[in-house]
């Protein structure tokens, strides 16, 4: 092998690693998977901005009994649009466009995007539904509020569809090709669950308002299939209710 080959080689080794340092730093987060060494019940190990993993207030959690109560009103001021799929490695995600605004008891929020998990992260009476969807949105100071809706096997869902028809196979990116009302995914004449949380992955910042509907929607068993050869378990364990009170109304 040459001098000059050797010397070519050897840059870009260091050219990978400086892209691989730089990588690291612009997100500033180690590597975390749901099984394993970097699994969830070590996460909060993994990294000092992790730590809020092992809080008193995490999510998802097991719901076994709630108090009924008025929850505040609830208005998806949502258009159909189409998103920036993204494989992310850990699951799939849609991003949303500018202008679709989540309203909670009287507060805006601006929908970031939605994402799913298989199996449900939430549970019910200790049941998992098959899969679960977050809506993610958050207002002008930061505060997060994450719609959780269930999704139990059944009828194909049209929505779904043209999400998992783009769907990258591998970490990636990809433009859907058809509009998607995202509002049809949400339960909005359900009851639903109110809870103080978290994020459900790290850094599992402690900044969210979850709204969880009690009725599902449903997906066919080949959509959830689909979905499920991606990602085969990407659901954080339900987590220590400790002192929080959950609300069950409209």
């Amino acid at each position: 092998m040459s001098a000059m080959l050797i010397s070519r080689l050897a840059a870009s080794a260091i050219a990978l690693a400086t892209l691989a340092v730089t990588a690291f730093a612009e997100t500033g987060h180690p590597h975390w998977t749901y099984t394993g060494n970097e699994g969830p019940e070590h996460w909060g190990a993994l990294s000092k901005d992790f730590a809020a993993c092992n809080g008193n207030q995490q999510s998802p959690v097991n719901i076994t009994k709630a108090h009924k109560a008025e929850n505040g009103a609830l208005a998806l001021k949502w258009t159909p649009f189409a998103p920036k799929v993204l494989n992310n490695g850990h699951t799939i995600q849609a991003a949303a466009v500018p202008g679709n605004v989540t309203t909670f008891a009287g507060k805006d929020y601006a929908l970031q995007q939605v994402h799913f998990h298989h199996l449900s992260e939430h549970a019910i009476d200790g049941k998992h539904a098959p899969m679960e969807a977050h809506f993610v949105s958050q207002d002008k100071d930061g505060k997060l509020l994450v719609l959780g809706v269930l999704i139990d096997e059944g009828t194909a869902n049209s929505e779904i569809a043209k999400l998992w028809e783009v769907a990258p196979q591998s970490p990636g990116e990809a433009m859907a090709t058809e509009t998607i009302d995202f509002a049809k995914l949400v339960p909005t004449a359900s009851k639903f669950y109110r809870y103080s949380g978290s994020l459900t992955t790290p850094p599992c910042s402690e900044i969210v308002d979850w709204v969880l509907f009690a009725d599902p929607i449903t997906a066919s068993k080949e959509q959830i299939e689909a979905f499920a050869k991606l990602y085969p378990a990407n659901n954080r364990p339900v987590q220590a209710l400790h002192d929080r009170t959950i609300v069950l109304g409209r």
